[in-house]
């Protein structure tokens, strides 16, 4: 039996929603790791589980320019096979039992990263 594939695990800590500009690079290289066949799983921590919160993502726009939201961001790495989860901490400390988006692929604690990690997968955090 094969063993599974690496994972490249991205932790969103610090690109949070007063910080948008700084939220393209992580999903720069979720797009780069998926065009090298890697799987991809973004974990939304502190402050950063509200992107995955309606009403937060769709308004929020990456450059200057005002060319791209952090929604097109999540859609484009979701369509490119990311999978995005919600810290439960977090939640419960900055979403409280709001809904998700529907891009949202569950929750997931700081034990799955921390398990990817140990695993030999790859961990990046922003």
């Amino acid at each position: 039996m094969a063993e599974p594939a690496p994972v490249l695990v991205i932790v969103l800590w610090m690109a949070g929603p007063d910080r948008p500009r700084q939220v393209a690079a992580p999903f720069v290289y979720a797009l780069a790791a998926r065009a090298l066949d890697s799987e991809v799983e973004i974990h939304y921590t502190a402050e950063c589980v509200r992107w995955l919160v309606p009403g937060v993502a769709e308004h929020a726009y990456t450059d200057r320019a005002q060319t791209k939201t952090v929604l097109d961001f999540i859609r484009e790495t979701k369509a490119a096979g990311v999978r995005h989860y919600a810290c439960a901490m977090a939640l419960a400390e900055h979403a409280g039992d709001r809904e998700l988006i529907p891009e949202a692929d569950g929750v997931a604690g700081a034990v799955t990263v921390v398990a990817q990690t140990l695993s030999g997968s790859a961990t990046l955090v922003f």
